[in-house]
């Protein structure tokens, strides 16, 4: 890879840790809650839509990063179609 590719990879993949990070924190916080449901600890319906919640964040994350993964390889076809050109 040239210098130019290199140069745009490095914020886009900065870009994608912290993405990544909250996708897997709200797995977490997910196992927990479902942990604690199936030993009984988790019996009231606040603790059901805050479940419900995480889980509709969790699909929205995944989308989200799904969509910047999908930016991040166009940009890599349109880095490597110039540096084609110019070879």
């Amino acid at each position: 890879m040239d210098k130019q590719t290199m140069a745009l990879m490095i914020p886009v993949l900065a870009l994608s840790i912290p993405v990544v990070a909250i996708i897997f924190g709200s797995l977490v916080k997910m196992a927990k809650f479902k942990a604690e449901a199936s030993h009984g600890a988790l019996a009231n319906p606040e603790m059901d839509h805050r479940l419900a919640a995480l889980e509709d964040e969790v699909v929205t994350l995944r989308e989200d990063l799904s969509e910047t993964q999908e930016r991040l390889d166009f940009t890599e076809r349109m880095l490597a179609q110039k540096s084609s050109a110019k070879d």
